[in-house]
């Protein structure tokens, strides 16, 4: 079910400079040159201490359908940008290169690389858009989720933002993203479907006014599901009707013996503290202790967190617009650079760098990977530390570690107290995938495993700690090294 909208073809959801460099590169360079080139992001999200990997399998599925159809050559025939050689090229159009990615879940930090693409140059630069377009926005609701769930913790956090979601794909993709960050269903029943994720919710307060009176529409639906019986209570008057009436309807069910498996109330408006403490009282005095009390209403992490500091008694979350939309964040920044050049006769990659009066924009050059290095005590992240392909390391051994700009700040790991992991997976080799994803449940549960590796300093919500995003000796060099080259 997890392919049913995976078929289409996104070829054209490119940038019309990519097309337009491509004519370019086919007219004046080897179509077939090697290149590397790295998405990245430079700073997280939400004021985040770090940001969660998303949306790879559907770049795979974007990878493996790319290619040209008749129609689409007609319509940039018809454009006049484009020769008939070039068109020509694109008709037998495959992606034949490789690339590496972060697993999905997988925790991330500014400035390494979450995919790697290595290819020939045209087929590298054409699939920068859909690949940025694909990540940026998986990934920024993933790390939204996964934020909205450490300030519910220990309660769940359903995903009800589909009718606010910017589109049916922000919907289903972001409902998936956030299913992976951390959420425990999604009201979206086409997600529902697609990744096999359990679906939640209860019912509108249109079924309440449909209903000669609050009491019946609360019967109706208990008599319909008594297993998962959470009546939305503020519909008329929430503590003298709607709790009331709630309930006698519980007390209905005791006394016919029935024994739901989940049960409560779901709080819409009004103040949400406020009411769940008298809720809360009003259901333990009637013998109902543990019944759910569930709220929605424009809920974010910070509102979550507030409502918990004024001692509220909510134990199950609803969160849509703000989590669907990333609203106080629409955008994740993602960026994809040229880094390497393979050169033919060497078979070595020459290096590429950009340069820019604002460090944070200049990039890391040369074919590289990453190494997540861990406590081996705690298995609490000590770093990360961006490397050249091919270099290797010896656990048993030293390893010192720099802050790349402020060179002077450094931290001598002894051998034996540390352990570490490449991050990056092969995906594609030679035009072919070799790489299944995970169910997102899977992925879920892999991504809270990430996230234990991190320290508390690190999830907390406000002025986070930065995980040390740190380069080897070599590359630092080489990075070094083409900053004066450059500087003459």
């Amino acid at each position: 079910m997890e392919r049913i909208m995976s078929s289409r073809n996104l070829t054209q959801l490119t940038d019309f400079y990519q097309l337009t460099m491509m004519q370019g590169y086919f007219f004046s360079k080897d179509v077939n040159e090697t290149v590397v080139f790295d998405a990245f992001y430079r700073s997280n999200p939400n004021g985040n201490g770090y940001a969660i990997a998303c949306g790879l399998d559907q770049v795979i599925d974007y990878i493996k359908n790319l290619h040209y159809t008749q129609e689409d050559i007609e319509y940039l025939r018809k454009t006049g940008y484009f020769r008939e050689e070039f068109l020509t090229y694109l008709a037998d159009f495959r992606f034949t290169g490789d690339i590496y990615a972060l697993p999905e879940g997988t925790v991330m930090f500014p400035h390494e690389p979450f995919i790697k693409v290595i290819a020939p140059i045209m087929e590298a630069q054409l699939i920068e858009t859909a690949i940025l377009n694909i990540v940026n926005h998986q990934s920024l609701i993933a790390t939204k989720a996964s934020r909205v769930v450490h300030a519910a913790r220990p309660d769940g956090v359903m995903e009800f933002g589909l009718r606010r979601a910017q589109g049916p794909d922000a919907g289903i993709y972001g409902a998936r993203a956030a299913m992976i960050g951390g959420c425990i269903g999604t009201s979206n029943i086409l997600a529902g479907e697609m990744f096999d994720v359990p679906i939640l919710g209860t019912h509108a307060h249109s079924w309440i006014m449909s209903f000669p009176d609050e009491l019946t529409a609360f019967r109706t639906y208990a008599e319909l599901y008594p297993d998962a019986c959470i009546l939305l209570v503020d519909t008329y008057d929430t503590l003298k009707s709607g709790i009331p009436n709630a309930i006698k309807i519980f007390q209905e069910m005791r006394d016919k013996g029935i024994k739901s498996k989940r049960y409560g109330i779901r709080l819409d408006s009004g103040d949400l503290a406020y009411l769940s403490i008298r809720a809360k009282e009003m259901l333990d005095a009637a013998g109902f202790t543990d019944a759910v009390i569930s709220a929605s209403n424009d809920l974010d992490e910070n509102l979550i967190m507030s409502l918990k500091n004024q001692g509220s008694t909510i134990n199950s979350w609803g969160v849509g617009t703000s989590m669907i939309t990333s609203k106080d964040c629409p955008a994740f920044g993602g960026v994809y650079k040229l880094a390497a050049i393979l050169d033919k006769a060497t078979g070595e990659y020459i290096p590429k760098i950009k340069l820019s009066e604002n460090i944070e924009k200049i990039t890391n050059p040369g074919n590289k990977t990453i190494y997540r290095i861990y406590g081996k005590d705690n298995n609490k992240i000590i770093a990360d530390l961006i490397c050249l392909a091919g270099e290797t390391f010896d656990e048993s051994k030293s390893l010192m570690i720099f802050d790349p700009v402020q060179t002077w700040k450094k931290t001598m790991l002894a051998p034996g107290t540390y352990t570490m992991r490449e991050l990056l997976v092969p995906v594609f080799k030679d035009g072919e995938c070799v790489y299944e994803s995970p169910s997102v449940m899977e992925i879920r549960a892999y991504c809270q495993q990430e996230k234990d590796t991190l320290w508390d300093e690190t999830k907390r919500l406000r002025y986070p700690h930065a995980v040390h995003v740190d380069l080897s000796d070599a590359l630092y060099d080489m990075k070094q090294n083409l900053l004066h080259t450059y500087q003459k």
